[in-house]
């Protein structure tokens, strides 16, 4: 350290280095591995927000049965290894919870060992005072108990009802960064957003209390609905430190809500536009789209020039079309050739048929 800074005596609340030292200490950290891609790092409070029923549970559930079996998600890799995980759930029942995790038969998913769910007793007495220091002073003692390194929090909102004002943020986010360096965890924590614009991107300011939220995280993303179908949704980066974006508004996660077996679960299918999910702002009526997608496809036209024609992209073009042939509706036509036209960024087809839970959330 510089001569000046010798000089200078120690400080009770900032730690002064050189430049020089802070850089050297720092490749003597160990590298900070990946527990979900580069959506969510060892380290870090990172933040997943989205509207009600867009399947945040569902994804963070799925996060943590991959970060306790040290597996990726998706293509989305972990380069951490197995990880001791708590999921906070302040969301479901445990019968709703088992719900999810079995099949018709009533054969139950099994988790790793290292998956640990924690509900709230409801025969607990409930503490006076300061309410949120509270939880939080449980939530280090429970993790520190299961000798976890991450814990996911399903949601913040039920931590503290002022949340939505920036204030009532605050001291909950000071004390969740400071349990997080104090043991090197790694939190999730879930939020919820009003009701939104679904022809607007998501954006930093579609999370409640957001100001105060995001500058106090490392990283931010949020689950989208798509007007490709009910089961479709997108995943896309608000804020990294640690990585690039590489899930912005050009290149969103696409995914599927699927139960194939008895894990309800996101399976990514590809990447897109935002835009190609996004509500227009006169979005034409059910009943004249598929009156008009069958006139303009007897009439020649390719799927792309009636995608856009009509406004929704040239696969779910391509799914109305098929299944109004399936159905008698529409007589399907030889293989002519059509003038050529750009082609447009490549949307995943959505299934037709939904799966019926009694909550997506």
């Amino acid at each position: 350290m510089a001569d000046y800074l010798e000089e200078i005596p120690p400080h009770k609340f900032f730690t002064i280095k050189s430049a020089n030292e802070w850089m050297a200490e720092a490749k003597m950290l160990p590298p900070q591995k990946k527990l979900i891609g580069t959506l969510f790092f060892e380290n870090e409070t990172s933040i997943l927000f989205g509207e009600t029923n867009s399947g945040k549970s569902i994804a963070a559930v799925q996060f943590a049965d991959c970060i306790s079996r040290g597996k990726a998600f998706g293509h989305l890799e972990n380069t951490a290894g197995p990880q001791v995980v708590v999921y906070f759930d302040f969301e479901l029942t445990q019968r709703q919870f088992s719900i999810r995790y079995t099949d018709e038969t009533g054969c139950e998913y099994v988790w790793s060992n290292n998956f640990n769910r924690v509900e709230i007793d409801p025969d607990a007495d409930y503490p006076e005072g300061d309410y949120c220091q509270y939880i939080c002073d449980e939530i280090e003692q429970v993790m520190l108990k299961a000798g976890a390194k991450v814990g996911i929090i399903d949601n913040i909102t039920f931590l503290n009802d002022e949340l939505e004002k920036s204030k009532g943020a605050l001291p909950l986010m000071k004390q969740l960064k400071i349990i997080k360096r104090r043991h090197d965890f790694s939190f999730l924590i879930l939020a919820h957003t009003p009701k939104r614009n679904a022809s607007r991107p998501l954006t930093k300011n579609d999370l409640h209390g957001s100001m105060m939220i995001m500058n106090f995280v490392d990283s931010a993303f949020a689950i989208g609905n798509s007007r490709q179908g009910p089961n479709v949704r997108y995943i896309k980066q608000i804020k990294a430190r640690n990585s690039a974006i590489d899930y912005g508004r050009d290149s969103v996660l696409v995914c599927h809500i699927e139960k194939p077996t008895n894990f309800l679960r996101f399976t990514i299918v590809g990447t897109s536009r935002e835009t190609e999910h996004l509500e227009t702002d006169n979005p034409m009526a059910r009943e004249e789209l598929l009156e008009t997608i069958k006139t303009l496809y007897s009439d020649g036209e390719s799927h792309r020039e009636i995608a856009s024609e009509v406004g929704v992209s040239h696969t779910t073009v391509g799914r109305i079309v098929r299944e109004m042939i399936s159905k008698g509706e529409l007589k399907k036509r030889g293989n002519g050739t059509h003038r050529h036209v750009a082609k447009s960024p490549h949307v995943p087809s959505v299934p037709s048929e939904p799966y019926e839970d009694e909550e997506l959330e």
